[in-house]
């Protein structure tokens, strides 16, 4: 029991009986809960307001505009849970890497970890690195109330392979030239990673998240005993390193449907699934003591309400047997999406869903 009354880490009283953390911990829930990857982003128009002449990374590093963005979509759309508006790569750049979020393009590292020798770069990642995250976190959990606040980060592998590639890739050949040609490197590289990953997730915890999620966005482009031997380990170091704070971890990748299992097996509590396997099936896969999360397709939204309601049922009586069920789409909100679509969508999950 933690001084906070939470029998199970360091979650704050005013959200643990919230439906998004219950569904979290498979316990039973009012309504199935509901948050979007990407709800804070380009499809709120208040968002493209504050952000307007602002680069990304220092939008990220300026708490008062993070807390702002953060909210945004709690307020618009009721969501159950609010992830903190950041950057996968803001821990790198907080190291000292070089790099920039270059608008259409996507993170680019001005010199890419190619060597052995690079790995000097990747120093240890400190509190102090990242102030302005403690200082938005707080900010936030005031605001918030009962509302939980999601943490996250990237995953080694995603990491890893915008540092070797230099930027966004379709192929990773760099990256999985390097895994396959020089594993003890690609070991030494992602282990590094793990350990830098976990320390910008346990400043997040800290500060008062409820709950973190990892991003293993690129893990899609391996090959399931690719993905054990060599990403594995590290993934399950960064779960295993924030496991004793007790709060739930979520584990999401894209095109991830072969690897379910493994992904569960990396120590996630609920595992994100993208919407090319149906529910029901990754709970087959995931195996038992998992809850899920997803995960409607989100070009959905661009179709009629009723067409996004059907589609919605869908995904709901898949999930109608899960020991723990948080409704997400299978990647984030595209920017073109109409916001209002969203607001339907969260009332029609928590209306018809209600028990």
């Amino acid at each position: 029991m933690s001084a906070n009354g939470s029998p199970s880490g360091q979650q704050p009283t005013a959200t643990y009986d919230s439906a998004f953390l219950k569904a979290c911990r498979r316990e039973p829930v009012p309504h199935t809960p509901v948050w979007f990857m990407r709800q804070a982003g380009r499809s709120l128009p208040e968002y493209r307001k504050v952000r307007e002449g602002i680069p990304m990374l220092e939008s990220c590093m300026r708490p008062e505009l993070v807390c702002e963005i953060t909210l945004q979509p709690v307020r618009r759309h009721h969501v159950d849970a609010a992830i903190f508006f950041s950057d996968i790569v803001v821990p790198l750049k907080a190291i000292g890497i070089d790099l920039d979020i270059k608008p259409g393009v996507g993170p680019v590292v001005e010199r890419p970890v190619r060597t052995r020798a690079d790995l000097a770069r990747l120093r240890d990642l400190t509190p102090e690195d990242v102030s302005y995250v403690t200082e938005a976190i707080g900010l936030l959990t005031r605001e918030l109330g009962p509302t939980p606040l999601i943490g996250f980060a990237g995953a080694p592998f995603t990491l890893a392979s915008y540092l070797v590639e230099g930027g966004p890739s379709r192929t990773y050949e760099n990256a999985k030239a390097m895994m396959y040609g020089d594993p003890e490197l690609w070991a030494d590289l992602l282990d590094r990673l793990a350990e830098i990953t976990a320390a910008f997730l346990e400043v997040q915890i800290e500060a008062g998240v409820s709950a973190v999620q990892l991003f293993d966005s690129w893990a899609g482009a391996l090959a399931p005993s690719d993905y054990r031997r060599s990403v594995l380990p590290a993934s399950r170091k960064v779960f295993e390193t924030v496991a004793p704070h007790g709060v739930p971890r979520i584990h999401f990748g894209v095109g991830t449907g072969e690897l379910l299992g493994l992904m569960g097996e990396a120590g996630a509590d609920v595992v994100g699934v993208d919407w090319r396997v149906p529910l029901d099936e990754a709970a087959r896969r995931v195996g038992p003591g998992k809850a899920l999360q997803g995960n409607l397709d989100p070009t959905v939204l661009f179709a009629t309400p009723e067409a996004v309601e059907a589609k919605t049922r869908e995904v709901l009586e898949a999930a109608a047997g899960l020991e723990g069920h948080v409704f997400n789409l299978g990647h984030g909100v595209m920017p073109s999406t109409d916001p209002d679509a969203l607001t339907r969508l969260v009332e029609y999950v928590h209306t018809s869903t209600a028990r």
